[in-house]
């Protein structure tokens, strides 16, 4: 399974954990699979269609990655809200 970490307030939709153990072949099936395992972040991380949001980043092993990526066992996926201010 692959290390999901969430930051901001993604974390504490999903149960206030930071790090998530997540199984999946891709990036959108470990996305898939946290939103159905903590159903409050549902629509936060994936729109309707089940795509990535684009105010989030999802980097895996530290390189931006996409809805497709493919991920193993031994990856780090990190998801992160975009920051904005005035």
């Amino acid at each position: 399974m692959a290390v999901v970490r969430l930051r901001g307030p993604l974390k504490r939709l999903a149960g206030d954990r930071a790090e998530h153990l997540v199984d999946g072949r891709t990036v959108g099936d470990l996305l898939r699979s946290l939103e159905r395992d903590h159903p409050a972040a549902t629509g936060w991380i994936l729109d309707e269609r089940g795509l990535v949001r684009r105010h989030i980043g999802v980097y895996v092993n530290g390189e931006r990655g996409a809805q497709d990526t493919a991920v193993g066992p031994e990856d780090r996926v990190d998801v992160l809200p975009a920051i904005s201010g005035g």
